[in-house]
């Protein structure tokens, strides 16, 4: 895939923000650092492998172990910078989130199509397409700041030939919008972006029949399955079940709510008026 193929998905596309190439926030003051004086400034040094995480992210990453540790620093970087990254979040970039993202991949079958839906910084599905360099990922991403963001990774990491930026909503990549055609995966990431029910209706449509959405969650997994179970199924899905990934290689394992795409569900139609005899439609 060309950088032209990449910019046109992402700046011709709708989104929640005007087209073009977003402007670099300062980052967020951290209170405390401000308190005793310490430097904020992003530091690449931010982004550094604690030794304790090493044998974790050399399982998880293999000889691409130098790819992901890249992409730890242009999140440390750039990535606080713009606002897409917590400052505080920078020296936690392995353990709460290049690692907890990469387990994931135990869950995804060979040569799979995956869509990762408010993609955000990446995560999870730049993590997955470093760690995974057989799969074919698509990043959804509404926000031009975020996009841009994106884009430039996918570059600088030279990921073109497997990833795609695709600016718009779920729902926009689901039914096609301006001249462009529906897509659909084999699997459905996302991360920390909305209750189950609502992340169920905006994913289940981007999967293919058999397809599955693999939305990472906490503590709340179980609750979330006995409380919108049923909305699940009116719209497709299967009875959803809670998997940790990566036992044994980190701690904690990564929580998933997995759910097969089991029946295609098309948008809800309006009622059709009632008609008397003679075949005029009935007053009130």
């Amino acid at each position: 895939m060309t950088h032209d193929d990449i910019t046109a998905d992402a700046v011709s596309g709708p989104g929640g923000t005007p087209p073009g190439p977003s402007a670099v926030r300062p980052a967020t003051v951290d209170a405390d650092a401000e308190s005793t004086g310490r430097d904020t400034t992003p530091s690449p040094a931010d982004a550094a492998l604690p030794p304790e995480l090493a044998p974790a992210a050399l399982t998880l990453f293999g000889d691409r172990l130098d790819l992901a540790a890249a992409y730890a620093e242009l999140l440390a970087t750039d990535g606080v910078v713009r606002g897409l990254i917590g400052p505080r979040e920078a020296p936690r970039i392995w353990d709460r989130h290049l690692l907890n993202c990469a387990a994931v991949a135990e869950r995804i079958p060979s040569g799979a199509t995956v869509l990762d839906v408010g993609s955000g910084a990446g995560l999870p599905g730049l993590v997955l397409a470093i760690a995974r360099p057989d799969l074919t990922v698509t990043l959804i991403e509404p926000l031009a700041r975020r996009t841009s963001f994106l884009i430039e990774v996918v570059e600088r990491l030279g990921l073109a030939r497997s990833v795609r930026v695709f600016r718009g909503r779920a729902d926009e990549a689901a039914s096609g919008s301006s001249g462009r055609e529906p897509i659909s995966g084999d699997v459905v990431t996302a991360r920390a972006v909305a209750p189950l029910d609502r992340l169920a209706g905006w994913s289940l449509p981007l999967a293919v029949r058999g397809g599955r959405l693999l939305a990472l969650k906490g503590s709340s997994a179980a609750a979330e399955i006995e409380e919108h179970a049923e909305v699940v199924a009116r719209l497709g899905g299967g009875e959803p079940t809670v998997q940790l990934c990566g036992v044994g290689v980190i701690d904690p394992p990564t929580t998933v709510v997995e759910i097969v795409r089991e029946r295609m569900v098309g948008p809800a139609r309006p009622a059709a008026k009632k008609r008397a005899r003679g075949g005029r439609s009935r007053r009130g």
